[in-house]
């Protein structure tokens, strides 16, 4: 058996690569266990140099590393060069940061002296997905091995290049071989690995069927996850909006990694009042955008990343424009090799629609209208999701109030596109998921929380 990766957008095979023995993957583990036992008594001065010289590997290897994305899964290449420098990012953030986040804290009580300490579990799964290839795997894996923990990956099939070039990275900089593993197996096998006693816990980004998966087996043996999963974000624009900026910001924010994120903006929640004048500025802004070859200069939209994925997404919107939405751009599976499909927007759209229901992964973007304020943040919030959202208004503590208070996200944002940064926690709520990674609160996810009195 392979694994293999097509390139999605000529439909052409880049490479197959062979599936990892049963007793290879058993030696791996093995050898991760080991590699930890021996991390986890390193003092982070002996670490952060490892992560820092990560960080500038990313940067050395940005053009290579971003022309593979676009490769294997359709990222135009400014896009993958925007997510490598965002690891490094994340990289040079924990290494600066960890030791104070996982200081001992001190706790007043009866004991002579009692304290709270932070140590590492051992080796952890990451299951990764394919979509952001590089950024979803280095947002696990800085703030783990910071931790003392090893890694071990389990990367979408489509982009097994990848994991493979980040298993480089790690061994390039100098962190133990074992400490860093790519595991190419298919997902069949993920319940047996997660069943390995060397495996101590076990992280996840991919849809809410494959979280549950994961959790379930997990939870049979009692080991700690961490699960992102899918989004419908909805962005609520009011009457008292700057339509201009919001459109464009709308528009940015659905078409991030051509539409195939998480936290891309699925439904726009339009009050009645200006929901005319926000839909044509709206769709004049998609229209603008360019769908073509992602190694070609200028490209906005590069293809989906696999045509049964391409063809499951235009179900979706040609199931609701039969159940009463209006097709205001796009909507056309376009001639030719590849699985591009483009910009597309969806007017009147309302629950009961797949465009509403689900989560719709590529460029298709659907406007829901509302009466007003409060029938806004009832639509946003009538969702199986809870990853994401945003409000746009000119009154900031309206919005603000609006971002705390009403929307239910992980994450809200306020005149502004919802995305990931390294100082803040992010994760999602209901089926979108739980725990957090980045900043202070994901480097503590995968941590022994320790409570240490002495009399």
């Amino acid at each position: 058996m392979s694994l293999q990766s097509i390139n999605p957008a000529t439909g052409e095979l880049v490479r197959e690569y062979p599936e990892a023995s049963e007793k290879d993957v058993a030696t791996i583990l093995l050898e991760s266990s080991c590699a930890a036992a021996g991390w986890r008594r390193t003092r982070f001065a002996d670490r952060s140099p490892k992560m820092r010289r990560a960080a500038d590997l990313l940067d050395e290897r940005k053009e290579e590393l971003a022309r593979l994305m676009a490769v294997e899964m359709g990222k135009p290449l400014a896009g993958g060069r925007a997510e490598v420098e965002k690891c490094a990012w994340v990289c040079r953030y924990y290494a600066e940061h960890a030791e104070r986040f996982l200081a001992p804290e001190p706790v007043a009580t009866d004991a002579g002296h009692s304290f709270v300490a932070f140590l590492p579990l051992g080796p952890v799964l990451a299951v990764m997905p394919w979509n952001f290839p590089f950024w979803q795997v280095f947002r696990f894996a800085a703030p783990a091995l910071m931790a003392g923990n090893a890694g071990l990956l389990k990367h979408a099939a489509n982009v097994t290049g990848c994991a493979l070039a980040i298993e480089q990275v790690f061994k390039d900089a100098g962190f133990p071989a074992p400490l860093f593993r790519a595991l190419l197996v298919p997902s069949k096998r993920v319940a047996g690995i997660i069943a390995a006693p060397p495996v101590k816990a076990v992280t996840l980004t991919g849809s809410t069927p494959a979280g549950r998966s994961v959790a379930g087996k997990a939870g049979e043996m009692v080991k700690k996850t961490v699960l992102e999963l899918g989004g419908s974000d909805p962005y609520v624009v009011l009457e008292d909006a700057d339509l201009e900026a919001a459109s464009e910001t709308c528009v940015a924010a659905r078409l991030v990694n051509s539409g195939q994120s998480c936290i891309a903006a699925k439904r726009f929640i339009v009050v009645e009042p200006v929901r005319r004048q926000f839909e044509e500025l709206f769709v004049e802004k998609m229209r603008a955008r360019k769908m073509g070859d992602p190694l070609l200069p200028g490209v906005d939209v590069g293809p989906q990343a696999r045509r049964d994925l391409r063809d499951d997404l235009h179900r979706q919107v040609e199931q609701s424009v039969k159940a009463g939405a209006k097709l205001l751009l796009g909507g056309m599976v376009p001639p030719g090799p590849g699985a591009f499909y483009p910009p597309t927007v969806l007017g009147e759209v309302r629950k009961g629609m797949p465009a509403f229901d689900e989560e719709t992964f590529g460029p298709v973007a659907a406007i829901v209208p509302a009466r007003d304020e409060a029938d806004a943040i009832q639509q946003a919030n009538d969702s199986p999701f809870g990853l994401g959202a945003a409000v746009f208004t000119r009154d900031v503590k309206r919005g603000e109030r609006i971002a705390v208070e009403e929307l239910e996200a992980g994450s809200c944002f306020v005149n502004a596109l919802v995305k990931s940064d390294p100082r803040l926690p992010f994760g999602g709520i209901k089926e979108s998921g739980y725990g957090r990674e980045l900043s202070a609160f994901g480097i503590r996810e995968f941590v022994n929380v320790k409570t240490v009195y002495v009399k």
